[in-house]
């Protein structure tokens, strides 16, 4: 089995969890007199074989992915570098916000990056992701778990 492949029964092993679970609440504690559609102990029972499962095939991507960590965590930087800086204010002149409506005083704000300079930076960010992102596809898609 391919990495890839494995992240696709990893994702499928998490879903039927969720829905276990959602199984186990819905059906534990019931209205007397009403049917219980399953048994919350079996339920429960199926729950943790599921994640015996899950965390056997966890640490199997877990060991298959080591030559490219480096890769996955500057991946995971990168985003998160991305994500800040389209929130980065870069207001220059007078700010209009709520509390200078409030006020009779007007803030003036200068930026050191510029709009542009933000939205270029997260460009260059967004096509370095995909890079590495693509790379990070390839290897999955070539590499074996044992």
């Amino acid at each position: 089995m391919t990495i890839r492949q494995a992240l696709k029964q990893k994702n499928k092993l998490v879903q039927e969890l969720k829905e276990l679970n959602t199984r186990l609440h819905t059906n534990n504690s019931i209205i007397e007199g009403n049917e219980r559609n399953y048994s919350s102990k079996e339920t429960l029972t199926a729950i943790y074989a599921k994640i015996n499962e899950l965390t056997v095939l966890k640490t199997k991507i877990h060991r298959a992915n080591v030559p490219v960590y480096d890769k996955i965590f500057l991946l995971s930087e990168l985003k998160s570098l991305a994500q800040g800086l389209r929130s980065l204010d870069c207001t220059n002149g007078i700010a209009e916000d709520f509390y200078s409506r409030r006020s009779d005083t007007q803030i003036i704000k200068t930026s050191e990056i510029s709009v542009q300079e933000r939205d270029n930076e997260v460009k260059f960010l967004e096509t370095r992701i995909e890079q590495i992102q693509d790379e990070l596809d390839q290897f999955n898609a070539i590499t074996t778990i044992e």
